[in-house]
C-alpha cells in the first residue's frame, strides 16, 4: 500500500503488529518449554546394582532378641533423636549404624549383666536416612519420600508415588544426584515413559536421588 507521494504504508495496523509479536512470543515461549535444559541420564547410570547396606534411621522399628534370654528380648522404635531403649539398657545410638552393628553394641552393653549374649536385631518399618531414600517433589500425585530399594526403577518410583498430575510436564521433569561427589542434574522422560510406555525412558534409581517433576505452564 502507498500513499498519495508514493510512499510504502504498512499493511498492519498497531494492533495487529502487536498481536503478532504477542503470537511469536508465545510460540517461542513453548518452544523453550518443551525443550530439555539438562543432559539425559547417561548410559553408564541407565542401568546399575547398588551394593549398599541398609542403615538404620529414626522411625525405623527394631525387634531385639537375646538368645536363651526371652526376657530381654523386646521391640522398640528408633527415637527422632536416633537413640533405643531396651528392656535393659537406656538411651542406645541406633541410627546410623546397620542392624548388625546395633546388635553388637547390645552385646557390648549386656554383658555387664548376661554372660555372652548373643543379639540379633531385625529391622522392620523401614523408613531411611536421607542418603538412603529418594525423594519426589512437584507435580506428583503423591510427593513423598521412599526408601531406596535394590533394583529400584524409575517406573517403580512412579507407581509408589501413583504416577503424575494432570498438571505435571513430564518431559520436563529432573532427577538430581550425586556423582563421585558432585550434584548434576539429568533430564527425565516421564511422559514417555508413563503415556507411551517408552521403556527406553526407565532408568535405575539410587540411594540419595531427588526427583523434580516439573510444572506445564499450558
Amino acid at each position: 500500500m502507498t500513499d498519495k507521494n508514493g510512499a510504502h504504508l504498512s499493511a498492519f495496523s498497531p494492533v495487529q503488529r502487536v498481536t503478532s509479536g504477542i503470537a511469536i512470543l508465545f510460540f517461542m515461549l513453548c518452544a523453550a518449554c518443551t525443550t530439555p535444559q539438562h543432559p539425559p541420564v547417561p548410559e553408564s547410570e541407565r542401568n546399575i546394582e547398588v551394593d549398599y547396606d541398609y542403615v538404620l534411621a529414626p522411625g525405623d522399628s527394631v525387634t531385639i532378641f537375646v538368645w536363651g534370654n526371652e526376657e530381654l528380648s523386646s521391640q522398640g522404635t528408633i527415637r527422632p533423636d536416633g537413640k533405643l531403649t531396651t528392656n535393659l539398657v537406656e538411651d542406645l545410638q541406633a541410627a546410623g549404624k546397620t542392624s548388625t552393628q546395633l546388635a553388637r553394641d547390645i552385646e557390648i552393653a549386656y554383658s555387664e549383666y548376661v554372660r555372652q549374649p548373643v543379639v540379633s536385631v531385625i529391622v522392620g518399618g523401614f523408613v531411611g536416612i536421607p542418603d538412603q531414600t529418594i525423594r519426589v517433589v512437584g507435580e506428583a500425585s503423591n510427593p513423598t519420600r521412599v526408601p531406596y530399594v535394590k533394583y529400584m526403577t524409575l517406573l517403580d518410583l512412579m507407581i509408589t508415588v501413583n504416577g503424575l498430575t494432570e498438571y505435571a510436564d513430564g518431559n520436563n521433569s529432573v532427577l538430581v544426584r550425586m556423582v563421585d561427589g558432585q550434584q548434576v542434574t539429568y533430564n527425565l522422560r516421564l511422559d514417555d515413559l508413563l503415556k507411551d510406555g517408552d521403556i527406553t525412558a526407565n532408568v535405575s534409581m539410587m540411594p540419595g536421588d531427588i526427583l523434580i517433576v516439573a510444572e506445564s505452564w499450558f
